[in-house]
Order: C-alpha cells, then structure tokens, then sequence
C-alpha cells in the first residue's frame, strides 16, 4: 500500500491512497482525513486503506492523476524526527573530513541525534539557502514512519512497529557543523529542514527487497542531472531499523508517527558513487591531499530515488533547487 498527503492549504493536508505504479491517487478521508490520524489508529483503519488501495488498482474507486507538486510531505509535521548513521562508511568518511575520529563504540552502538520535526518539506519543496559559505550538503537516506513503540522494544520484537518507509534528503550545512558539535550538545543550526519522498509505502511493498531492516535496492542521486550515487542500501546498513529502534526504546516508548532515518547510504565500493558531497570531497582529499568539489549553490538541483528490482520507482522522486532565502 501507498499513501501520501495532498496539499489542500490545511497545515496537516489530506490522506490519499495511490497506486503502486504512482499514475494516480483517491482520497482516503473519509477513513482517515490526515495519515498522522491513520497511524494514531493503525489497527482500526488499515484493513480499509488496504482496501481502498485494491480498489484503485482495480479501477473501481475514483482516481485523479499522479502529481507529485501537489503532495506534501507524508507527514508535513511530525511528533519527532529522529536521524540514524548506520552506514559505518559514511560515519569514517565525514569523521575524517572534519578532523575528528570515530567513536571508539562505533560497532556496537548507533550514532543518533533528534532533529526538528515541525516543518518537513515536500519533495518539490526549494533547499532554502541564505548563505553558500554555510556549506550545504544533500544526504540521501532511507526513513521509516513508526506506530506506537513501547519502551524496552527490543530489535527482535521491532518489525510490526515499522508501519511506513519512505526517502529523506537530510540537508546539512557542513561548515557549521564543526563548531556547533564542539559545544557537545548537538545540532540544530546546521541541519535545517528536511524533505521527504512525495509518498511513503508499507514495507510489504518492497517484497523480499525489506529483509532483516533493511531496504535491499539501490538509491540514486543526481546533482544537476548528472547520477553522481547509486548506492546499494542493504548489506552496508551496519544497524537494521530494527537495531537503531532498540537503541531508541531502551528508556522510553516513542509515539505513532515517529519518523527515523537510516542516515546518509553510503557503499566502500567508490563505483557506486555517494549520497552527499561531504563524501567525495573526502576522497578527494585522500587521494589528492585537498578536496575539488563544491558544496551545494543557488540554482544546483538534487534528485533523489529508489527503484525496485524491476527498475520502477518505489516512492516517487524528491526533486529540489537550492533557492537563496529572502529572510534577513
């Protein structure tokens, strides 16, 4: 099953069911009027979704042409955005870029900070930018959208509470990481908001693709039309889903809605390219001793998606231009 949210000018917009092959949509309000009220009721409202669903691919419920400019985000304001980095590649990488080395339990205990959740962006939604020196970044990620978890859920027990995956692009400004990490408290100016893929797809979805956590397809990435990542998103994610919501319930429950990133998908093998420029930029520091590529300018566009085993889009494509804020 596929859902998304339509904008329909309300800040929580509309739930619409949409077809697998992303060529149209039917709304779903009258079940559930906003996708946050589906997961707040997952076991009441998803037999109905699911048949919903069948009826739009059989043609018997009203359909309306895919448009992803017209969808929002799945969830346009979470309860909490909650970021991984369980690719132990980019974990090495981004370390040594900005001088610092990797913790010493970097196998057996996931990197996690929380970010903002109160304004998630579309996936046509401008990269908001009011200075290039900040350094903005793409990371290309995998997100799964929980329902209610309970404290002291162990990675074991953690597969029914996936209720959702969906793709992010977690924006960082990366010249003003070094200085906030100093402070030891973590980020808040250097990650502003995040975008997410036009739809988000239950993980029976991906059939044997969603095994043990793990989203095993490839996630391209484009900058400026050109394919600078193709990156296999299953064997090098160090910590499953599974894992990092373990680390998560160990002292308290998280609530239906709850969004959490894989961090940046990231392969050794450098054929398969890169989900940010942070790590290009550090192989070419390792190989010419300075990096070459610039971070992100006005009027650079990023595309992010993830195809199936059949070469079909999974969740849609975020497509987004970096675009120079007006605010002051």
């Amino acid at each position: 099953m596929k859902l998304a949210t339509l904008d329909i000018g309300t800040r929580d917009g509309e739930l619409v069911v949409v077809k697998r092959d992303l060529s149209a949509w039917t709304t779903a309000k009258d079940l559930a009027p906003t996708l946050q009220n589906a997961l707040d009721r997952w076991s009441e409202v998803e037999p109905a979704l699911r048949a919903r669903a069948e009826a739009l691919e059989s043609g018997r419920a009203p359909a309306t042409a895919y448009n992803a400019k017209k969808l929002l985000a799945p969830l346009p304001r979470a309860y909490e955005w909650i970021d991984g980095s369980a690719y132990l590649n980019h974990v090495i990488l981004v370390r040594k870029a900005r001088k610092a080395e990797p913790p010493a339990t970097l196998l057996t205990d996931p990197l996690i900070y929380q970010g903002g959740s109160g304004d998630m962006l579309a996936a046509t939604a401008p990269i908001s930018l009011r200075d290039e020196a900040w350094g903005c970044d793409f990371e290309s990620e995998i997100a799964c959208i929980l329902g209610d978890v309970p404290q002291g859920t162990t990675a074991a027990q953690a597969g029914p509470f996936v209720k959702l995956l969906c793709l992010v692009n977690d924006v960082s400004l990366r010249n003003l990481i070094p200085e906030e990490l100093a402070k030891g408290f973590g980020f808040v100016q250097s990650k502003p908001a995040t975008a997410f893929s036009p739809v988000a797809v239950t993980p029976d979805e991906l059939g044997a693709a969603w095994k043990d956590g793990r989203v095993h397809l490839t996630l391209s990435t484009w900058l400026n039309g050109e394919r600078v990542g193709h990156c296999d998103a299953g064997p090098e994610m160090h910590f499953s889903f599974f894992d990092l919501i373990a680390h998560l319930a160990k002292t308290r429950r998280f609530t239906a809605g709850t969004i959490l990133g894989s961090g940046t998908v990231s392969n050794q093998d450098r054929s398969r390219g890169v989900s940010c420029l942070a790590e290009r930029r550090m192989i070419e520091t390792i190989d010419t001793g300075a990096p070459k590529t610039p971070f992100l300018k006005f009027g650079d566009r990023v595309e992010i998606e993830l195809f199936d085993a059949a070469g079909k889009t999974v969740f849609g494509r975020i497509d987004q231009t970096v675009t120079r804020s007006d605010q002051k």
